[in-house]
């Protein structure tokens, strides 16, 4: 469908590019839920170790991330200047680039993958989950880094709905899959699985994110789009445009190795008061996703709709989507908020029925709850930074917040203090209101506003 970002009303615009991401986040969102869910069923240990795989995996995405970044403000402010060859160019690049980065990545963790699970957990049953889990996973990371970009390209050309069908897609034949894949037998439909355990929940993600990959491929090569890439532009590197990649998205990359640095850390620190507290962790982490699902999804649509109106050079427009963006994630979180606060026990309750999770589970639901409120700050004036391409300010927040405030936090809680870990929890809330004021003073400040990375169309 197609759409002039660059005129009419402004809030419409950011709703026609918001709502079908978040349509597409809440099925990405049902599915982690239901996939802890189905984890929890197994043991608290499998629960420990799909955590602490997933923030091993979070430090490897922070390669996807960077190349993905530079793309959203190459192509839409190529898009938006009327450049369309050029946005192909860099479509093209940005598959075929992210491909070959996660090639060498997956060639480089898998042998030793053992070492740094092995370095978050003592416990022999968390170690195995996480590495049956793990190893699976690892192998399919070319097609997961590329299936993300597809999307992001389609957005990024004003096509919203393609990316939520992708969604959609995926995550539902993922849900289906879980159950047949984990289990002998299949909770309430009674049939033959195929008992896989651990390593079924794994392979019905790869599975779905194949998928995924092979829809955006088709909707792209086919330009049923608004643009259509081609197979000979897939088979050569562009250094021009690889080395903007790298480069555009580089404080992001900086800014996501703070964050998930600092998270291993803190996941080391947390691994002493037990697994029913990493468990808990990891459920509250996975409930957090319904508030991202509408921040990500405004986030995705705001920055895009900035860096077409900054390639158009309608400055003001950029900022007005800023705004309202933000206001209708605060919206979206402060009601995510109100529920997590008055059914806590309940809700992580319905992922395992052991009473230490669900009573440590139910207090970092609470505070994560509270975090998505100044998260959503942070993402709203940060669409201004991904669709300008000046993701300086990231770097500078994430540095700030997770290695001056949080990790001195939860050191001195646990390690000097040795207060129970609720006081070492609301250490994730002082990083999330620190990273949101740094943001905010930086937008303020304009820089942005006058930041390209594509030149106008002749």
């Amino acid at each position: 469908m197609k759409r002039d970002l660059t005129k009419g009303n402004i809030t419409k615009n950011l709703l026609f590019m918001a709502l079908p991401a978040i349509m597409g986040q809440m099925a990405r969102t049902l599915y982690d839920i239901v996939d802890m869910f189905w984890i929890g069923k197994i043991s608290s240990a499998a629960v420990a170790g799909v955590t602490i795989f997933t923030s091993i995996l979070f430090m490897v995405w922070v390669l996807s991330s960077i190349i993905g970044t530079s793309s959203i403000s190459l192509i839409s402010q190529s898009y938006g200047s009327g450049n369309k060859e050029r946005a192909t160019k860099v479509i093209e690049q940005t598959i075929v680039f992210k491909a070959l980065v996660a090639l060498i990545t997956m060639l480089f963790i898998l042998p030793l993958l053992k070492t740094f699970v092995s370095f978050l957990s003592t416990d022999t049953e968390v170690i195995k989950e996480a590495l049956e889990y793990g190893y699976l996973r690892l192998m399919f990371l070319p097609i997961m880094f590329s299936s993300v970009t597809l999307s992001t390209a389609l957005r990024c050309v004003g096509d919203s709905k393609r990316p939520m069908i992708i969604m959609l897609v995926s995550s539902v034949l993922n849900i289906v899959l879980d159950p047949i894949l984990m289990f002998n037998k299949v909770p309430l439909l009674g049939i033959k699985g195929f008992g896989l355990g651990i390593k079924g929940a794994a392979l019905a993600t790869c599975i779905a994110g194949s998928v995924a990959f092979l829809l955006g491929f088709y909707y792209l090569i086919s330009g049923k789009s608004n643009v259509k890439i081609s197979f000979k532009g897939l088979l050569k590197l562009n250094p021009e445009i690889d080395k903007k990649l790298m480069l555009i998205g580089l404080p992001i990359g900086i800014e996501m190795l703070a964050r998930e640095g600092s998270g291993i850390i803190i996941l080391k620190l947390i691994s002493g008061f037990g697994t029913s507290v990493v468990a808990g962790v990891g459920i509250s982490f996975r409930l957090l996703g319904l508030a991202f699902m509408m921040m990500v999804g405004i986030g995705d649509g705001s920055g895009t709709i900035i860096g077409q109106n900054l390639g158009a050079h309608k400055v003001k427009r950029a900022e007005q989507t800023s705004h309202s963006a933000v206001r209708l994630g605060l919206i979206s979180t402060i009601a995510f908020l109100i529920v997590s606060v008055l059914f806590a026990q309940q809700i992580v309750g319905a992922f395992s029925n052991e009473a230490e999770v669900i009573t440590e589970g139910a207090k970092m639901l609470k505070v994560v709850a509270i975090c998505s409120c100044f998260v959503s700050i942070t993402f709203g004036r940060g669409s201004a930074f991904s669709g300008s391409g000046y993701n300086k300010p990231y770097m500078y927040a994430s540095l700030i917040a997770r290695w001056l405030v949080q990790i001195p936090w939860f050191w001195i809680t646990i390690k000097v203090l040795h207060l129970p870990f609720i006081y070492a929890a609301l250490g994730y809330l002082a990083a999330d209101i620190a990273e949101a004021a740094v943001i905010s003073i930086f937008y303020h400040a304009g820089s942005w506003k006058h930041h390209r990375v594509v030149e106008k169309a002749a």
